[in-house]
């Protein structure tokens, strides 16, 4: 296997808030799993920490994707770490290199309560 395909060692999954009308005049917001991607999930750089503490935002992580996997702002990605303990991303933002080879998503993890 050549290129950057060769490092995604987890696999995650991609949930999206969707939002429908009720029918009463209102809406019903649902989270909709979109798709399972193969990924790789590294720490950013300091440099990159330091840019995004600037622009007052939070960049945990960095998790390397396909650059045709459907991965969006706002997006969750939801997986099982190296240890098996469940993690949650939240997408801040997505950028491609000049040459598409890969997808980045800079990410927030996010905690939740309870098991």
């Amino acid at each position: 296997m050549s290129g950057p395909g060769r490092y995604y060692n987890r696999r995650l999954e991609v949930w999206r808030t969707s939002t429908v009308p009720d029918g009463a005049g209102g809406e019903t917001t649902t989270e909709v799993l979109v798709a399972r991607i193969r990924a790789q999930v590294d720490q950013p750089s300091p440099t990159e920490r330091l840019i995004a503490q600037q622009a007052a935002s939070s960049h945990s992580h960095n998790v390397y994707t396909d650059p045709r996997a459907d991965v969006r702002r706002g997006d969750e990605l939801r997986g099982a770490d190296p240890l098996g303990q469940m993690q949650h991303f939240r997408v801040q933002s997505v950028v491609w290199p000049s040459r598409p080879i890969y997808a980045k998503a800079l990410c927030e993890l996010t905690q939740s309560e309870g098991g």
